[in-house]
């Protein structure tokens, strides 16, 4: 460390690195280039628009796939700097963090750089006008608000600036999860904009594009930062390496199921072999093959002679070095694939429905639908069968060393995966996007009754007695991240009783009656933040009321229940103004189904509006009886400490309470 606290580093090694990290990109540009050229005839065939000429065919996909690595290698230098390595005590950046830390903040520099160049060169490619004719930087910048690809890039610009600038003066280990979650946002627009986010199941094709996206970036971003750690000599290699490795498993695991999805979604099998779109899927298939065999390999011989020598980094070095060459090859046929027009949908007549939100509905919603009628959503169906599966695992691993936990709890728990399972992949999932009243009551269940039986399940309490503690000396791990992360300056500005109300309620009115929610009605991505957002804000307002977990700011009961009862004028009185309302929100997108069961607009919206006024029933007799039962407990608690105390000191207190008396009495008597 130097004088000022800052990271020393070593300029020595440093150089070596980056000429590798730059020559990988360059690979995936020019074979994103190659490619791309020769599907170049057949892509203008598909659009029938001219050719814009050579800067736009050949720049564009080589400055998206350099781009793309430039923000793989932001991901997983981040990620490096925040979970692979260790801070120093005081929670400064170590050499090995500091040196990622820098390196995420170069290359999303660069990717900020390529995204701007991809708005005009999108612009160029969809109007087939070369850059060099009448388009200037105004119309270009202007006409991307009309192209839905180019406002992405707009978008993705926009977060990686943000990302580059927040982490220039970074030095503590703190913010370094925060910039790791804003690289993985700079992913985002991408991955819901393309091939995927138009036509027939474009709702399964978008979901499954946005896991394949942010796990190829996690794993080739967190490859190419061991393999640069390796290269400068950094300390803790087979920390970082055995981190990497578990982290590398579960992104393989997450590609081969989403790729495949996407794949299934996209084309027929015979279109492998009989298309190039096709080939294309062949070579990314054999690509992803080869990378899982190296995987193995280095968990075998790489990891191993680290965890015998920790200056053996010969093997994992050479491994790695093929692993980024095939990287820098998968990147760049993404990218040609991207670029290359798909076979012909299954069926050319789509219905309304099927082109907006990605599939048919078969008729009005009914009882017999709502239940059986799924279609299973890959982010959030995802997310609650793995919640349950973890939490199930970490409980078995208590009761496996023989420490006990609540069945209650258990069964809270898993119910609240149910319910978000129910919510987003059942037939009120399914009927969601095309029905207000439907959309209200999966908002409702989402925001009021998932989270209250997540909380009550107590997952931060069963992770902080289940995971491992470092011991000391030792480097931190999960638990002492989730530790950090609870006690952290952002946990207790959100568990303050008044910015987790706002949270909660504000985001009513100002979705529905805001105009948001009538603007983005359409938007797949938009659902998802909404949903997003229910649960969050939801879980974040419950868990201050009744949660089990520690909280940074602990209230009394009183405080709770007063929060809870502010908190239910103003949630009534959203149903009842959406019940009196005269204007369809949303009645546009709404209409443009074509529905033929589906067209008394406001009568659906009262629906909603009455859903989501008499919603707040059942969780309010759920909060008060959690709270009361809370509040027993505590008086339970407080005396059984004072009853102990008492046996400590042979009831002391009690004494001094009867001397109290007694000589109140002696003072009576002698006044009289």
């Amino acid at each position: 460390m130097t004088l000022t606290g800052r990271p020393a580093t070593v300029g020595v090694r440093r150089a070596s690195v980056w000429p590798l990290l730059y020559g990988v990109a360059v690979l995936a540009g020019l074979t994103a280039a190659g490619l791309s050229a020769l599907s170049l005839a057949e892509a203008l065939t598909a659009t029938g628009l001219p050719d814009p000429g050579p800067v736009t065919t050949h720049g564009l996909p080589f400055v998206k796939a350099a781009g793309e690595l430039a923000a793989v290698i932001a991901t997983g230098s981040l990620l490096f700097a925040a979970f692979m390595v260790p801070p120093q005590a005081n929670g400064v950046l170590d050499v090995a963090g500091y040196r990622a830390l820098r390196t995420g903040t170069a290359a999303a520099g660069i990717w900020t750089v390529c995204a701007v160049l991809m708005v005009p060169l999108t612009v160029s490619d969809i109007s087939g006008q070369p850059l060099s004719s009448r388009l200037s930087p105004g119309d270009i910048w202007s006409v991307a608000d009309l192209i839905d690809i180019a406002g992405a890039w707009r978008w993705t610009a926009l977060f990686a600036a943000v990302v580059t600038v927040v982490s220039i003066p970074v030095l503590r280990w703190s913010w370094t999860p925060v910039l790791f979650a804003g690289s993985l946002a700079t992913l985002l627009p991408l991955a819901l904009t393309g091939h995927s986010s138009s036509g027939g199941a474009h709702d399964i094709a978008t979901n499954s594009l946005l896991v394949h996206l942010i796990a190829g970036a996690v794993w080739a971003g967190g490859l190419l930062a061991l393999l640069a750690h390796a290269l400068r000599g950094g300390e803790h290699g087979y920390l970082a390496a055995r981190r990497f490795s578990a982290v590398a498993l579960w992104c393989f695991v997450a590609m081969v199921l989403s790729g495949v999805l996407n794949a299934l979604v996209r084309m027929r099998p015979e279109d492998l072999v009989q298309t190039r779109y096709g080939w294309l899927v062949l070579a990314k298939i054999v690509a992803l093959v080869t990378l899982g065999f190296l995987g193995w390999r280095q968990r075998r011989s790489g990891i191993a002679a680290l965890a015998d020598d920790a200056n053996a980094r010969a093997a994992l070095i050479r491994l790695a070095l093929v692993e980024a060459v095939v990287f820098g090859l998968t990147f760049g046929i993404a990218v040609a694939l991207g670029r290359t027009p798909p076979p012909p949908p299954r069926s050319v007549d789509l219905s309304i429905p099927a082109v907006e939100i990605g599939y048919d509905l078969d008729g009005p919603p009914t009882a017999a639908r709502l239940l059986f009628d799924w279609r299973f959503d890959l982010v959030f169906g995802t997310a609650a069968l793995v919640f349950a599966v973890v939490y199930l695992a970490a409980v078995h691993r208590l009761r496996r060393r023989g420490d006990a936990w609540p069945i209650g709890r258990v069964v809270a728990w898993l119910l609240g995966c149910l319910v978000l399972l129910l919510a987003t992949s059942s037939g009120i999932g399914r009927y969601m996007p095309a029905m207000f009243s439907m959309h209200m009551i999966a908002h409702m269940l989402l925001s009021m009754l998932a989270p209250i039986l997540l909380v009550l399940g107590a997952p931060m309490t069963l992770a902080l007695r289940a995971l491992p503690t470092a011991g000391r000396n030792e480097p931190p791990g999960p638990r002492e991240w989730l530790l950090a992360a609870l006690h952290s300056r952002f946990s207790r500005v959100l568990t303050n009783p008044f910015v987790a109300t706002a949270l909660f309620i504000v985001g009513f009115y100002g979705l529905y009656f805001g105009g948001i929610f009538d603007a983005v009605v359409g938007s797949h991505a938009a659902h998802l933040a909404m949903n997003l957002h229910f649960l969050l804000s939801g879980y974040l307002f419950y868990w201050v009321v009744i949660g089990i977990d520690p909280t940074p700011r602990p209230l009394p009961p009183i405080a709770k229940l007063g929060m809870v009862f502010a908190s239910l004028p103003l949630h009534a009185f959203f149903g009842v103004v959406l019940m009196g309302t005269n204007t369809a929100i949303g009645g546009d997108f709404y209409r443009s189904l074509a529905l033929p069961w589906h067209t008394d607009l406001l009568g659906d919206q009262r629906l909603g509006g009455a859903i989501a006024w008499a919603a707040g029933e059942v969780p309010l007799v759920v909060v008060l009886i959690a709270l009361f039962v809370q509040w027993r407990r505590s008086d339970d608690r407080t005396a059984r400490r004072l009853d102990r105390a008492a046996d400590r000191d042979d009831d002391a207190d009690l004494a001094a309470y009867n001397a109290m008396l007694a000589e109140l009495a002696r003072r009576d008597r002698a006044g009289g």
